[in-house]
């Protein structure tokens, strides 16, 4: 029975990570098929540092809200903070990721890759701190309580498996959320994120 379980794991990852084709280019840090739009928060990484990290996070602006554009007008600096009661409290934030999944699975990337993004903040991982250094972090629209997409889970695992493709350190136990590397502070993507069927699909296609 168990082997009859991975076995159909497995096919189910194979097919998952076949879905859409994405195409890093390490030089310049910039995935194709994103739609690009440019971030003025980053700054250079670290000399020497290599990239072995990949943070996964949930935003939605306002909360429980998807659709706007919202998220980016925050990492471009550009969010008028009078139109929503909420975004008071944003006032004078810089923050970026490098990429964003929205709800109905568009791809905008912010920051290229070769670039430290703003969007770890304080944290910590296996004794390392400032994860901006040396992480790639993908938003994902959507907020703790409610499921992501399926057209979420069905960019998100081939866009993995591309990142960890161009950047070998990043290995599957890699691949971490932001409640992970600053568990005091954040909570997201949240307990409604589907772990298990990111990792199985990542590691069958390491074992590829």
């Amino acid at each position: 029975r168990w082997a009859s379980m991975l076995s159909s794991a497995t096919a189910i990852a194979c097919h998952e990570m076949e879905m859409t084709t994405y195409t890093i280019d390490t030089i310049s840090g910039i995935v194709q098929e994103a739609r690009q739009v440019p971030s003025p928060n980053f700054d250079r990484r670290p000399e020497g540092c290599v990239i072995d990290l990949l943070v996964i996070h949930g935003i939605s602006l306002p909360p429980n809200e998807f659709g706007g554009p919202y998220i980016d007008q925050l990492f471009t600096n550009t969010l008028d903070c009078d139109a929503h009661p909420y975004f008071d409290g944003l006032r004078g934030l810089r923050v970026s990721s490098h990429l964003l999944l929205r709800r109905d699975g568009e791809l905008v990337q912010y920051v290229p890759f070769i670039h430290r993004a703003w969007h770890a903040g304080v944290s910590r991982w296996q004794g390392r701190e400032r994860c901006n250094d040396f992480s790639i972090g993908i938003e994902l629209e959507g907020c703790d309580h409610l499921p992501y997409t399926e057209q979420q889970y069905r960019r998100l695992i081939p866009l993995c498996a591309a990142i960890l493709a161009a950047y070998p350190q990043i290995s599957p136990d890699r691949v971490v959320g932001h409640c992970h590397i600053a568990p005091e502070r954040k909570t997201d993507p949240g307990p409604s994120f589907d772990w298990q069927r990111l990792r199985v699909a990542l590691r069958s296609g390491e074992r590829r």
